[in-house]
């Protein structure tokens, strides 16, 4: 209503507490319909490791390399489960920091097994400088880590109890991803070619964080820096 006034203007944190401050009934309930998630509440509950002896300290993402937290090399990833109707089902998601690029994965059920055959599979499609480092939360899913990152030669990192935004760009892309796979959904009906295609429309929308590039490009930019460099090192 006033664009050009920042005295009237409030966060986003703002509007969702006065959208769930608001008494039970028909309007609060037409306002949650109208977010993005339609969550009747903030945040989510999340089965995690057993016991912090499942991560060890050392994969701490306190101890992260600064070049990961800065994003200034690509093949550092953020993964995550999306969940089907009851629980049931899931995908996997994969989002790159530096570029934002998407990567989905059909799974075969929601354990730790199932986590490390899906993400093993589309991960080896990726060059292999592009699969350095993946950083997730302490979901019963990872239990299988150690044996993903002997798989894939990666090294991997686990956030902190309850602070999704440790992982930010993955929890957007799933905000995103919700329109296509909303609550309630079977996601056992959804298959890889299906996947990527959702995933390619993703990675061909324009982002302000990338200067209005869509992470397709900015992701065949890295790889064209890349082969150029290996090129020059040859050379020489």
């Amino acid at each position: 209503m006033k664009p050009d006034d920042p005295s009237a203007r409030v966060s986003h944190e703002t509007i969702y507490a006065a959208i769930y401050a608001q008494p039970r009934g028909g309007l609060k309930a037409a306002m949650v319909e109208a977010l993005r998630q339609a969550k009747p509440a903030r945040g989510r509950k999340r089965a995690t490791l057993a016991g912090s002896s499942m991560v060890p300290d050392s994969l701490r993402i306190i101890n992260r390399p600064e070049e990961i937290e800065a994003r200034l090399v690509p093949g550092h990833w953020e993964g995550d489960l999306i969940k089907g109707a009851f629980n049931r089902s899931s995908v996997g998601t994969l989002v790159e920091r530096k570029t934002r690029f998407v990567v989905l994965c059909k799974m075969n059920g929601n354990g730790a097994e199932a986590v490390l055959d899906s993400f093993t599979r589309q991960m080896k499609r990726l060059p292999a400088a592009l699969r350095k480092s993946m950083t997730y939360d302490r979901g019963s899913e990872m239990a299988c880590h150690p044996e993903l990152a002997r798989r894939l030669k990666i090294d991997i990192w686990f956030c902190d109890p309850h602070a999704p935004w440790q992982r930010g760009s993955n929890e957007n892309t799933n905000g995103l991803l919700r329109q296509f796979m909303p609550k309630g959904t079977d996601l056992d009906d959804a298959s890889q070619t299906w996947l990527n295609d959702v995933a390619a429309l993703l990675n061909n929308r324009p982002r302000k964080t990338l200067g209005w590039r869509t992470p397709a490009e900015a992701m065949a930019d890295e790889i064209t820096a890349f082969k150029s460099t290996v090129a020059l090192e040859v050379g020489n």
